[in-house]
């Protein structure tokens, strides 16, 4: 059964700690997955200036591009309306996440979203089987990522696995998954997975952007305790 996992990484293993380190606010989420090209990569900090400086002098990650910046309204908990600035970043990550992506997708996993703060990094990835889950785990624990799993959930039963995704989303990504599209390089074109769902080149791309959108930006809302994975 396809088993969404999601896991806590220090950053020490990954990535930005010395960013975390030099901005103790410093959040991020990945717009998009981690794959060949270096992403985007979302930021929120105390301004541009101090998170652009902090990632140019972390030796994790390489600014490639500095792309645009998202001023939100937020409401804090005394119900007060402020200003809550986004900086959009190109990122190309160093041997860390390399490492991590390789040995998810070398047992046929693939990483759905990644958020950071605090200094640690919120993976959730989706695998085909429990013992895909498994053995990823024990190669993460072999190169020493520290990692905690925090939730598994099997989608099949989609309340209680908590995606935001709708039914015919969570099929769409299950069925780019299972025929390589996440992969690198790409098992299958996106034309060739819309002939295979049977829906057009549009439609296909506008539903994995909303599938997308809907992982990045979902928060959980609760925390469970860390979990054992059988071997």
């Amino acid at each position: 059964m396809t088993t969404v996992v999601e896991l806590e990484i220090p950053a020490a293993r990954l990535g930005f700690a010395r960013t975390f380190d030099r901005v103790s606010t410093f959040e991020f989420q990945v717009d998009g997955m981690i794959g060949g090209s270096a992403p985007l990569v979302w930021t929120n900090g105390p301004d541009h200036e101090t998170i652009e400086q902090a990632l140019e002098a972390d030796p994790s990650v390489e600014v490639v591009a500095s792309v645009a910046g998202d001023e939100r309204s937020a409401t804090n908990e005394g119900g007060v309306t402020s200003q809550n600035d986004r900086w959009l970043f190109r990122l190309e990550f160093g041997d860390g996440v390399k490492l991590f992506e390789q040995i998810v997708t070398e047992n046929d996993g693939a990483i759905l979203t990644a958020r950071g703060a605090d200094g640690r990094w919120v993976v959730k990835l989706l695998f085909h089987d429990r013992q895909s889950v498994s053995a990823c785990h024990e190669l993460l624990e072999q190169y020493e990522f520290q990692a905690t799993v925090t939730r598994i959930s099997g989608v099949d039963d989609l309340a209680r696995a908590q995606t935001p995704l709708t039914e015919t989303q969570y099929e769409t990504i299950c069925k780019a998954h299972e025929l390589g599209y996440f992969d690198v390089p790409r098992g299958v074109t996106l034309k060739e997975l819309a002939a295979e769902l049977g829906i057009s080149h549009q439609a296909l791309s506008e539903r994995l952007r909303r599938s997308h959108a809907a992982l990045v930006s979902a928060e959980l809302s609760e925390r469970t305790a860390p979990i054992e994975i059988g071997r």
